[in-house]
């Protein structure tokens, strides 16, 4: 075979085992699509079933006994809890581990906690204490009643006082040293009902009420104690007056969100300097519970006529509904878990609902709960019991 035939032969052979490689590759690439597909479907089946599935039971997978005073009452701070009572408070973890105690004599004692700062205050009385996730960082003597009190995520505290008819906002760091203040004389403004601070501390809302032979207004006030709000008068930004309104609540859902919450309305305001209205939700009913999250708003009503004795709704930070549910339990306390979802609570029965409208969870207990926490994983919570915590996991 001379020369030339020789170089076809060879070249044909390797175009062939060109063509046998591709083919297997395809193959391989097939197969390998397919196997990540159908892990896909596996893994979405599994999320999805996961996500609607419903569940009556729980396991106990620890539980540690706890001695609590007659009267104490619970909050959540920084992934532990606060029980607090008119002798002291103290922070422990879910192994009943004490992080840090602070005692005092308060006859109303109410918390606010924002991050990793907590402040402990005597409503009508004139004590203040500042906690951080360590322990105490600083205390305030007021010199007036104090009717509110809210703190921020880098530990300052605002602080609403009133007395003879006007009411006085001061504001402190972590420490306890004083700031900044500002009054509200009432006969021009209206009574102050609620105050929020931001998470940097340096914007405050406020809420005045003002009744005038009959007639109501609500005007929302904005404070900026940054650089915005130095060449304004009394720091202030911006203010929103509302005719025939009411708003008991207002707060800070994020640095730059705040939520105001009426009789037939919420009001989501945005703004880094000067926070302007961005949606109104109008509501058909008058609200009877309020919660919310960073990302989200709930309202509770009353339902009419119907077996189900109250309505539950949830609307995005757009005004959006997201999900809407009707239950019957004579609830005490509803609002979100860390992980979304919404738990309503009775002292020995919840219910926990995911975002979808899913019912998760419905269970009726031997002792009394104090409070329910999510824990880590689609399944497992804490459930804070009269005088135990339960670690539990859902089956």
């Amino acid at each position: 075979m001379d020369e030339k035939a020789y170089r076809v032969v060879k070249s044909s052979d390797i175009n062939e085992m060109n063509k046998k490689i591709h083919r297997h590759r395809r193959k391989i690439l097939l197969l390998t699509g397919l196997v990540v597909i159908l892990i896909l479907g596996i893994v979405m089946g599994s999320y999805i079933y996961i996500q609607t599935r419903s569940y009556t039971g729980y396991e106990i997978l620890s539980s540690v006994e706890r001695k609590d005073s007659e009267g104490t009452l619970f909050t959540s701070f920084n992934e532990n809890m606060i029980k607090y009572s008119k002798d002291g408070a103290s922070c422990i973890d879910s192994d009943n581990r004490m992080i840090w105690s602070q005692t005092y004599e308060m006859q109303s004692p109410m918390v606010d906690t924002c991050e990793s700062y907590a402040v402990i205050a005597d409503k009508k009385g004139e004590r203040v204490y500042i906690m951080d996730a360590k322990g105490p960082c600083g205390e305030i003597k007021t010199t007036m009643p104090i009717q509110r009190v809210q703190v921020a995520n880098q530990g300052e505290v605002a602080v609403l006082m009133e007395e003879n008819g006007t009411g006085y906002i001061h504001v402190y760091n972590r420490e306890g040293k004083f700031l900044a203040e500002g009054e509200l004389h009432t006969e021009n403004t209206g009574y102050p009902v609620d105050i929020s601070v931001s998470n940097d501390g340096r914007k405050l809302a406020v809420s005045l009420l003002d009744v005038n032979e009959g007639n109501v207004k609500t005007t929302i006030i904005f404070y900026n104690f940054g650089s915005a709000g130095q060449e304004e008068i009394d720091n202030i930004v911006c203010q929103y007056s509302y005719a025939d309104m009411i708003f008991p609540k207002v707060e800070f859902l994020t640095n730059d969100v705040m939520a105001a919450f009426g009789n037939g309305k919420i009001i989501i305001f945005e703004g880094e300097q000067k926070p302007q209205m961005k949606t109104e939700i109008s509501l058909k009913q008058e609200i009877r519970s309020i919660f919310y999250n960073e990302a989200y708003v709930g309202a509770v009503f009353q339902n009419e006529n119907k077996e189900e004795e109250y309505r539950l709704q949830v609307f995005d930070l757009k005004g959006t509904e997201v999900m809407a549910k009707d239950f019957a339990i004579k609830y005490q306390e509803i609002g979100f878990l860390t992980n979304d979802e919404v738990c309503v609570r009775a002292d020995s029965e919840c219910i926990i609902y995911t975002l979808h409208g899913i019912e998760k969870f419905r269970g009726n207990f031997k002792k009394n709960i104090c409070k329910i926490m999510s824990a880590g994983g689609m399944k497992n919570y804490i459930f804070w019991a009269e005088g135990e915590t339960q670690k539990i996991r859902l089956k």
